[in-house]
């Protein structure tokens, strides 16, 4: 199939409603109680890298045009200017010989061994130049999500010491951060100059805070400004005074602050949205925040992003721990999802996360339990869970009635 074929079938295909999923590829390293560093890759975990095949058949009998996926950046970056495309190459040939429309994942939460971690100041220029060379070799590839949620891999990284550099502090946080969102910028910018109608997902956790007493409301007013960080630096978009302020006294420059301004690819993005049970948080009397279950819900959070940033939208992530229930937190979502898109929010896309179940996020990959997590629209013996044939049934009946005319335009030109 000629590149030319497969643009003009992919652009047929993006006039359609984007129904979507993904394999979950996280990668971090963390640090076992006796102290040796690990690589929790969860291809490896989940079986991927040996049952690849399968899973993208999973892909196809579910009726899912749209794969969130990318290579394992930790073993194929393997030093500067210096890549292994093997696995690369026979993954993204199969998903194209499928016609599955790869969202390509670039970075998932991880860096190779020889770059160290989010720290690195190298590190956003040295993944632009991966970037590159990835499209490159995949000139067809027209879906991107360079970094995955940047609020997550720096806060895990930076804030809360559980992975990668495994740093606590808000100064380590803005440094990850700034790394992050550069990195993604520049990644944006060297993809351009090679594919001229790349467009970017900037799949993103999105959250809420809410206070437990009046006492907490500066709090709780404080992170909800916060949570906007990444996409705010993403998108050029300025913060408010109280976040200008944290980002000076914890390291962040006027001059690194006014370089988003003037590098970001905003015109080419949709904002992905992820929305889990733990993304809204309560402020507690004693100052402690914790996880308030949902309270809010999809609807409510995402409609805010969308005021703020006016951007077309993908619901890029959802799952929920309980296979049983997981069927009617499907419809759930859809419902959320839908009631905006029917209110005039630009809504392109829908995705359950993942294809297949994960392994040890009970502990957000803090621990090699090798515990299996029932989060998948098929189990690890490729097995299709109940939520899987939900799916299923959900695309068979709204495909033909959710045209994305915008999205379309948006890649012709």
């Amino acid at each position: 199939m000629g590149n030319k074929d497969h643009e003009g079938k992919f652009l047929a295909s993006s006039r359609r409603f984007m129904f979507a999923t993904g394999i979950e590829g996280s990668y971090p390293t963390i640090q076992l109680p006796n102290g040796e560093t690990r690589r929790m890759d969860e291809f490896e975990k989940c079986g991927h890298y040996k049952r690849w095949r399968e899973d993208f058949q999973l892909v196809k009998e579910l009726g899912i045009e749209f794969l969130r996926y990318g290579p394992p950046y930790f073993s194929t970056h393997t030093g500067p200017g210096k890549y292994d495309w093997s696995f690369a190459d026979e993954t993204f040939q199969a998903l194209r010989a499928l016609e599955i429309t790869p969202i390509a994942d670039l970075c998932h939460f991880g860096v190779p061994d020889w770059v160290g971690g989010f720290q690195n100041p190298a590190w956003p220029g040295l993944f632009a130049e991966y970037a590159r060379a990835f499209a490159e070799r995949f000139p067809w590839v027209h879906l991107y999500t360079p970094v995955n949620e940047i609020t997550v891999a720096a806060r895990f990284s930076a804030q809360y010491g559980w992975w990668n550099e495994r740093l606590a502090s808000d100064r380590a946080y803005v440094t990850a951060t700034k790394h992050l969102c550069m990195a993604n910028e520049l990644a944006e910018e060297e993809i351009l100059k090679v594919q001229a109608k790349a467009t970017f997902i900037q799949s993103e956790t999105t959250e809420y805070y809410h206070a437990a007493d009046p006492d907490r409301k500066d709090r709780a007013d404080f992170l909800n400004s916060l949570r906007f960080l990444a996409l705010d630096l993403t998108y050029g978009n300025p913060v408010n005074a109280d976040v200008y302020e944290y980002l000076m006294d914890n390291g962040m420059t006027r001059e690194e602050y006014h370089w988003f301004r003037d590098h970001h690819s905003k015109t080419r993005s949709i904002m992905g949205n992820d929305y889990y049970v733990p993304n809204e948080h309560l402020v507690q009397s004693n100052g402690d925040v914790t996880k308030s279950g949902e309270i809010f819900g999809y609807y409510v959070i995402t409609k805010e992003y969308y005021e703020r940033y006016r951007l077309p939208v993908m619901h890029t992530e959802t799952n929920i721990m309980d296979a049983e229930y997981a069927p009617k937190w499907l419809l759930k979502q859809w419902t959320n999802m839908h009631r905006l898109k029917l209110e005039g929010v630009p809504i392109l896309g829908f995705t359950w996360y993942s294809l297949i179940d994960q392994v040890d996020w009970d502990s957000a990959l803090r621990e090699d339990n090798g515990r299996v997590n029932p989060l998948g629209l098929a189990d690890l013996n490729r097995h299709i869970r109940p939520v899987g044939h939900a799916y299923k049934d959900l695309i068979k009946q709204w495909r033909e009635i959710l045209p994305t005319e915008s999205f379309s335009l948006r890649l012709a030109y």
